[in-house]
């Protein structure tokens, strides 16, 4: 059995917990295999920078730089580049900058690149964002067309609130022009663009408290701006919220693409954009089921994979790709966001495992 016990990164960052590491516990389909890839406190968001520096958010003030030097596949060194932070889970990389999302405020760090070795005050983009911590957390994307992409989650389980909460929102990469281009979209905390219609696509945690097997999460795709995913209203596209759903009608809201189990709690999502994975993996949607923490039998903690019809419109099959997290009833991993690496390989990063794990293909 390969038990890697996680003390060492106590050595590169701070306040890190030792954690057994069970590689042998994992499956993947045949010919892939998965390796630690960098010990790192609480890993949340990931974003590729240049020379295959990985930054990475956190829930418990810091970002960090991931750096792999001699491109072994295997991370040599932990940089911490901001700290003293609310909560700054997302993290975006674009053209030397690097973009910082709390659950208030986007900021960015200029030329990261030349400021690896040293912590840094950060650059307020915009600070106007609700300051409530529950679904706050931000996931960052810069998109097509050269917008800062970011969620403002509801401030509940189910409510009606502001018209900024249960959305998804778009800026200027200085802060300016702030839009709202989806509505009711409860806690989204993954997204990102089909490489070939370009559309966005995200997931979504569905409302709790319902029981064990409702609402489905969710994972859904926007054709155009301005379009309502439902929250609090419809529930997984065919469900009236028992106390905000009365009159509401199924088709005026748009229908999710994918229903997941109820609770699994999906984040980060990526479309496979790498060489080196099978031919039959191209522009496959891997996403990270963070794992039910209500439900009476567990469920997600789990990486999802789903393969897209010819017209990249739906999910005509969806499957584990890697999943043994949870074994029975105890989970010792929860997967939060997957990232391509230029090599062809994934990273996936585990907030209670700490650390950051690379998935292969070896044939």
């Amino acid at each position: 059995m390969k038990f890697i016990p996680i003390i060492t990164c106590c050595l590169m960052v701070t306040n890190c917990v030792a954690q057994e590491v069970n590689l042998d516990q994992l499956e993947l389909p045949d010919g892939f295999s998965i390796s630690v890839y960098a010990e790192v406190e609480n890993p949340r968001q990931l974003a590729l920078g240049s020379n295959n520096t990985v930054f990475v958010g956190n829930l418990r003030g810091r970002v960090y730089a991931v750096i792999n030097s001699d491109g072994d596949g295997v991370a040599d060194k932990v940089n911490t580049i901001a700290e003293g932070l609310n909560s700054p889970n997302g993290v975006a990389y674009h053209e030397g900058d690097l973009y910082i999302g709390e659950i208030n405020r986007i900021s960015k760090i200029r030329d990261i690149n030349s400021k690896l070795n040293n912590p840094n005050q950060t650059e307020t983009l915009n600070d106007s964002l609700p300051n409530r911590r529950h679904h706050g957390f931000k996931f960052l994307q810069v998109g097509p067309d050269g917008k800062m992409y970011f969620p403002v989650g509801a401030p509940c389980n189910v409510c009606e609130e502001e018209e900024i909460f249960a959305t998804l929102l778009r800026m200027d990469l200085d802060g300016s022009s702030l839009e709202i281009i989806a509505k009711g979209i409860r806690n989204t905390v993954g997204f990102d663009w089909h490489p070939i219609s370009r559309e966005l696509w995200f997931t979504d945690n569905g409302r709790d408290m319902l029981g064990d097997d409702l609402p489905a999460c969710e994972i859904n795709r926007i054709t155009s701006v301005g379009q309502h995913f439902g929250f609090p209203y419809i529930h997984q596209g065919d469900l009236r919220d028992p106390d905000f759903g009365r009159g509401k009608i199924f088709n005026d809201y748009r229908a999710p693409v994918l229903k997941l189990g109820a609770h699994v709690a999906p984040l980060g999502m990526v479309f496979y954009r790498g060489a080196s994975f099978p031919d039959n993996f191209n522009n496959t949607l891997f996403w990270a089921e963070h794992g039910s923490w209500n439900r009476r039998a567990k469920s997600g903690y789990r990486v999802m994979m789903g393969r897209i019809n010819g017209d990249n419109s739906e999910i005509t099959e969806n499957a584990p790709f890697v999943h043994g997290w949870l074994q029975g009833q105890s989970n010792w991993g929860r997967p939060v966001d997957v990232l391509n690496m230029p090599d062809g390989s994934i990273l996936i990063s585990d907030d209670m495992a700490n650390v950051i794990y690379r998935v292969t293909y070896d044939g």
